[in-house]
């Protein structure tokens, strides 16, 4: 990246490693933040002494590890607060989840009793080997060989 331009973009909820892997980048590219989210970024454009931006670059940097750490709590809890969300529904008998494809299954039954390999039928109906993999075990279970 070019020096003296400025990007624009979004506070990342980066986990902590990556985040200090990206500063790290950022300050060895020798780039400035201005972010959206932190006015004070805005003013690295009218710095004329060194004092000046280097304090700013302070409290800039801290505000930015801020941010990114709301950021990431918020993404966490909304997650969270989702999964325990599904649960409740799920105990409630609100939430069915998806649908299995009956079709898709049958046909894997029809391949799976034909000795096609898992290989052949992931490429003709285009399906995962774990849906190949459950239909086969589905099919042992209700036809247990002696």
């Amino acid at each position: 990246m070019p020096t003296g331009y400025t990007y624009y973009v979004q506070t990342p909820r980066l986990k902590d490693d990556d985040w200090n892997s990206l500063k790290s980048i950022i300050k060895t590219k020798g780039l400035r933040v201005v972010s959206l989210d932190l006015p004070t970024s805005h003013q690295f454009s009218v710095i004329n002494d060194e004092f000046t931006g280097r304090m700013l670059s302070a409290i800039n940097d801290l505000m930015l590890d801020m941010l990114v750490a709301i950021a990431r709590k918020d993404y966490v809890d909304r997650r969270r607060r989702q999964k325990e969300g599904i649960v409740k529904a799920k105990s409630e008998g609100r939430y069915p989840g998806r649908p299995s494809d009956t079709e898709l299954q049958q046909k894997i039954e029809g391949m799976l009793t034909d000795k096609k390999s898992y290989d052949y039928i992931q490429h003709i109906l285009g399906c995962s080997r774990t849906t190949i993999s459950k239909v086969s075990k589905r099919l042992k279970q209700e036809d247990p060989k002696p």
